[in-house]
Order: C-alpha cells, then structure tokens, then sequence
C-alpha cells in the first residue's frame, strides 16, 4: 500500500511485461502521458528502487540531449507524479515517485511491478518442490503480457528486455521439468513444441521435448524431434548436438530413460553447446554465454574450469565486433565473487586486464558511468597480486561511481576489487574486515547470495588473521549453509582449510595439525583452482614444523609450486646444505602482495636468522611490523606460522647480537 495524502491511500500498480503501463487501487489505467514520461517511468523500474541521477536520465532519454533536457525531464516527472498520486496534496512530498539526492527513485512495493514480481517468483519456484513450482511457474508465466518495455527504444530498455525474456524462457523449461516431475510428460509437449521452434538454440529445450515425448509413450516422436534439432543447429547455428543431446538419444534408442542430470553437469553442457555459438555478430549469443559462465563458475571444479575457458573465448569474439561498449558489458558482465589472492592463470588474467584497458580507452565520453565502473573493477580483480599502481586506482574509482549511482550489484564487484587491492602492506586485517562485513551486509538487503558468501570467506579470514576464531568460526558456518543452498561447492575448499588452520592456530600438537590438513588436502585435488591446489599443503606444513621450531624435512620431490622460491632456503638448510641455502636466500624475491605476504616475509625472516643475513633480517623486520598484533598467513584462511610479534621478537634478538 502506498500512502499519498493525509489520511489516503491508493495503490498503484506497474506493468512492464509488455506496454509499460499504469493502474490505480481500482484497476483502472493511470495515464502516463507521452513516450518520454513512459521512457521515464522504466527507467525508474529498471533501478528497483535505487536513485537515478538527472544527468542519467537525460542520457538515457536521448541520444543527443536538447538544450533544456533537464527541465523537461523534471516536467515528465511531474506529470507522472500527477497522475500517480493524484490525491497527494499540492505542497505534500511525493511518497511514489521521490526526489532523493541527486535524482529519483521509484519507492513502490515489491509486488506492485510484475517484472518484480515475475522475477521474484521464478527464483522461488526453483527451491520448490514439483507441485508447488507448476503452479507458482503457472501464476508467473501468466503475468507475460509481451516483450519487456516493448514501447520503449533505448539501449538500457532492450538489454533489460532480453535479460526478462532470458528468464522467462528459464520458467517455461523449468515449468516442463516440474511436469515431468509429477508424470505429467503428454501435458508438457504443447508449450515445449512452440518454445523450441522459436528458440531452436536452446538445446535444453529440445531435450526436454523429446523426453517428455518418449514418456508420453510417443518414441518415434521422440527421436524425430531429436533429428529435427540436429538439423536446426546445423542448418540455422552451424552447431553440432551436445553431449546431452547425443547421449539422449542413445538412451532412447536403446529404450532407457535417462535419470535427470546433476546441475553441474547440465551447466557444463550448455555452456559447451554456448561456447560453440560464439562467434561474430551474435551478440545475443555472446551476452547469453557471459550469464552462463558467470554461473557456471560457481558449480564446482568442472564449472570453474570450463568458465575460466570460455571466458576468454567471449571476450575475444566481443572485441571482433569492434564495438568497445559492447565489448565492456560483456567483460564487465562477468562478476564472479573472487576470494583467493594468486591468479589461477596469470597469463590470461594480464590478457582479460589487457582488453578491459582497451574498452576503457575505447568508451565514449556519453557511455553510462556503471559500465566504465564494471571494467575499472575487472582491472583491480584480475591485478591481484600484481603490485601495479593502476590496479589499486582502479579499485577507488569502480568504488566512488558505484557508491554514486547506489547500485549494489555494481558495489560489490567493485568492493571485491578493493578487497583484492588491500596486500599492499602487511598488517591490513582490520581493512578487509570492514570490506567483508560491508558486503554482507549489502548481499543479505539484496539477495545477492554469491557476494553474502564473498563477505564472510572476507571475514573468516581476516578475523583469523585477527585471532578472533569465535567470530571466524560464525561467518564459515554461514558460509557453508549458503554455499548448501545455493549449490556453490568451492566454498568449502576455503572453509575447511580454515578449519585446518584453526586447529594448528588453536594449540594442537603438530601430528594432529598436519594430519587434519592431509585430510583436508583431498578436497583441493582437482578442485579447478591452479592458485589455491598447487603446492599449498605442503607449504601449509612448513609453517606449521617452522612454527613448532621443527627442522623442514620434506622429500626431495615435493611440489611447492609457485612458493618454492620461499620454502627452498629453509628445506636445503634442513638437508644440511648452508651454503646452497644461502644461495638461495640471496635469490628469494620479495613476496607477492596477497594473502600470504606476512607468511612468506615470516619464512624468509626464520631463515635469514639462521643463516645470519642481516640485510634480509632487516627487510623482514621493517614488512612485518606492521602486523604485529596478527597471526601470520592466518588472513589466508589457510595456513598459519604462528604470531606475527614472535616472529618480530626473534629478527630483533638476533639483529641486536653482534655479527659474526
């Protein structure tokens, strides 16, 4: 109900699934005027209730703004308030359609626009059980009165419209799989026919039209829609059948009906029939396959290795376009929530850096503020690690735009981008604390289930490096219940190595400690995370023996991967071997700036203690002193060589000792 007088109500309900329209408590039309004030009013529900700076709207009205812009921009707005609170006193504030800050927003209930509600709906139809789907699928499907703001020409408009019809066409397939579900296979062949012969490309289309087919008793059937598919991919996309579609119809052959596929198998499959389509010109299909990636990066090993290969592969045929807006949305539409701090592969992270400069200088002055955020913010996720002075400014500017335009999609991908600039020194728990409990904050008002996630894995560490394990402890507990909900398996790649790490960091002897992380070390192989599986566990173990003052025996062929150059010193003096192990510590670099830089300063400092360089003892010293008060490599969530102010204690003792 939305108040709009003294005493009176009226509620007022929007349509944008279709015509954009308007309708009072007693459903009848409210007039909206002309196209622009149309034009006005959907871009508000676009916003879902977040301000719209004038200066936006006036970009997005007009391709080339009038002299006066402004002014009309305010009279639309006027007029629609007229029309929408028309019982509102003359001086009374507007309570619908508000001026705040900047701008204005649409303060409508959440059930009064049926995209909100369309959308809302379908995303709760999919933890339902099969009945109640159907009919919340039934009741959302019904709301469709056409494409989404179909009398609405803007660039904004259209993309908002192929991202509805996107999740419509979701809702009808899940629609069929519910009927399926319940054994309702001959009532899902109507709607499933008409969908495939308008969307051929959709290949889950196809399979769920020929299962149901099959289960309707209908095998001929069956097996001629699935040559008919096979014939529209190769005629109209150029596409061979995926795996699931050739797997069906050898199960079919063979009369076998196939069990329903895991989600991540499904994901991975489409994804290969998507990646296939990518190719010049499609934009639609580029734009499809960028939505697909992003979610297939969160299903597990497979998911996140297949989107980290494909992802690419997208950018790349964006860019053939030649049109560098477009080429920003589709780099920029890939936000998925970045924890770790090593890039899983660095070459390709400098190459995604590299387009994603190329569309930042490639951007006319006139193109919207949250694309250029959404590129600044790829910069400073994919820099990780990398020291580079652009990265960290990069990360401030995503920052301030997004906290300009108060989008809290845009600001958390952009705060995942601080967050990934916060290494530049030791001793920055606290910081990143804050980031997290920011965007968990942000993620649980918006329903942003993978950024809520990103916030306390931030959190988790940082309290852990904070020694604050009661508070740790809170935040990888909701973690994994998210990550359960949510299907998002990785998660607990991170939460059970914090719990690995918490039991060497809580006083367990080193044989209990070690063996917790072997175990927990079983879930990293094949994880699909190269930067978090390669040569962690044993590195894990040398902070724990350095930690306990237990020499580093490791077998000659351990792989520490990319941290040989910091354990190699204290392994060789290990073997016996000074000479070689001063060699290399002369050769060590300076750690990365990431989540284990207090760990490896911590490695680097023991050994230069053992071996009496003053020089390295110093430069341990003054990059750890920072960090006095935290656990080192604990802000990892992984691993941990005990407190930082020992370490400190140690490097000052022997640099106060006389050389030689």
């Amino acid at each position: 109900m939305t108040r709009v007088g003294k005493g009176a109500s009226v509620q007022v309900g929007f349509g944008v699934l279709g015509p954009v329209t308007a309708w009072d408590d007693a459903g009848g039309p409210v007039d909206l005027k002309g196209p622009r004030h149309r034009a006005v009013l959907a871009r508000l529900v676009v916003a879902r209730g977040r301000v719209v700076p004038v200066d936006h709207l006036v970009d997005d009205l007009w391709d080339d703004p009038p002299p006066g812009a402004v002014s009309a921009v305010r009279t639309f707005v006027a007029a629609l308030r007229r029309g929408l609170e028309p019982r509102r006193a003359p001086r009374e504030p507007a309570r619908l359609l508000v001026t705040e800050g900047p701008g204005y927003a649409l303060r409508a209930a959440p059930d009064a626009v049926d995209a909100w509600r369309f959308e809302d709906t379908v995303n709760a139809a999919a933890d339902a059980l099969p009945r109640a789907t159907l009919d919340r699928l039934d009741e959302a499907l019904s709301w469709w009165r056409g494409p989404g703001y179909a009398d609405v020409d803007r660039p904004w408009a259209r993309a908002e419209r192929f991202r509805l019809d996107q999740v419509r066409l979701t809702a009808v397939e899940r629609r069929a799989e519910a009927l399926l579900t319940l054994d309702r296979a001959a009532d899902a062949v109507p709607d499933l026919d008409a969908h495939v012969a308008e969307h051929p490309w959709r290949e889950n289309g196809w399979r769920l039209l020929a299962l149901a087919l099959y289960r309707a008793g209908r095998q001929a059937d069956a097996l001629a829609v699935l040559r008919r598919a096979r014939e529209l991919l190769r005629e109209q996309l150029g596409l061979d059948p995926g795996p699931r579609l050739r797997r069906l119809e050898t199960d079919l052959l063979r009369q076998v009906d196939p069990d329903p596929a895991g989600p991540a198998r499904v994901w991975a499959e489409t994804a290969a029939a998507y990646e296939r389509s990518v190719v010049p010109g499609a934009r639609a299909r580029i734009e499809s396959t960028v939505g697909l990636l992003r979610s297939l990066a969160v299903t597990g090993a497979g998911g996140l290795e297949a989107a980290r290969d494909q992802r690419e592969a997208a950018i790349t045929a964006a860019e053939h376009l030649g049109d560098p807006e477009f080429t920003a949305r589709v780099i920029g539409a890939y936000d998925v929530p970045a924890i770790w701090t090593r890039s899983d592969d660095p070459e390709q992270a400098a190459r995604v850096v590299a387009a994603a400069e190329r569309a930042l200088a490639g951007l006319a002055p006139d193109a919207p503020e949250a694309t250029r955020a959404r590129l600044l913010a790829t910069v400073a996720v994919e820099s990780r690690g990398g020291g580079s002075a652009r990265a960290p400014a990069a990360a401030r500017e995503a920052e301030a735009i997004a906290r300009r335009l108060a989008d809290p999609a845009l600001l958390a991908q952009a705060l995942n981008g601080v967050f990934m600039q916060t290494f530049h020194r030791a001793g920055l728990a606290a910081e990143r604390d804050a980031i997290g409990a920011e965007l968990v904050t942000l993620a649980a008002r918006h329903g942003l289930a993978t950024v809520e996630i990103l916030g306390h894995l931030i959190r988790v560490q940082a309290r852990g490096a904070l020694a604050d394990f009661t508070t740790a402890d809170a935040h990888a507990d909701a973690a994994d219940r998210l990550a359960a909900r949510h299907e998002s398996p990785l998660v607990g790649v991170f939460t059970g190595g914090y719990r690995a790490m918490r039991t060497a960091a809580t006083g367990a002897a080193y044989p209990e400690a070690a063996a917790v992380y072997r175990s927990w070390a079983t879930a990293l192989a094949g994880c699909g995370m190269p930067g978090v599986e390669r040569g962690l566990l044993p590195l894990a173990l040398l902070c724990l023996r350095v930690w306990h003052d237990l020499p580093a025996d490791f077998p000659d062929d351990t792989d520490w991967g990319p941290y040989a150059p910091w354990a190699r010193p204290l392994v060789l003096l290990a073997a016996g071997r000074r000479d070689e192990a001063a060699g290399a510590l002369r050769r060590t670099p300076e750690p990365p700036r990431d989540l284990l830089l207090e760990a490896m300063w911590c490695l680097t400092g023991r050994a230069a203690v053992t071996l009496g360089d003053r020089d390295v003892m110093r430069q341990a010293r003054a990059a750890l002193a920072p960090a006095a008060g935290e656990l080192a490599g604990a802000g990892s969530g992984m691993l941990t060589v005990g407190p930082v102010a020992a370490h400190l204690d140690r490097l000052t003792a022997a640099l106060s000792e006389e050389p030689g």
